[in-house]
């Protein structure tokens, strides 16, 4: 699945989860505060890639991959900022 994020600085991207996990930890149309939103993505992406390990007995790349992305690009945001989810796209 995709969750589209927009950044504070008003850049949007699409994020990849192997798992709906994410919709248990992030809402369409709610923004949340840089730190909140980067733990909320650690903790849904790492969740996710376990579910892959327990199915494939390999975790996700992908979703590792994507924490590092989203990880640096809240770096570049500016402190105090939000991020808003603007969709799910299965």
């Amino acid at each position: 699945m995709r969750f589209h994020v927009r950044w504070p600085d008003g850049r949007q991207e699409a994020c990849y989860s192997p798992s709906l996990v994410v919709k248990d930890f992030l809402t369409p149309g709610e923004s949340y505060a840089l730190d909140d939103f980067v733990e909320k993505s650690r903790t849904a992406l790492n969740i996710a890639s376990e579910r892959v390990r327990e199915k494939y007995g390999f975790a996700c790349s992908s979703a590792m991959d994507q924490l590092a992305r989203i990880e640096a690009a809240a770096k570049r945001q500016v402190p105090g900022g939000r991020v808003t989810v603007e969709s799910f796209e299965s």
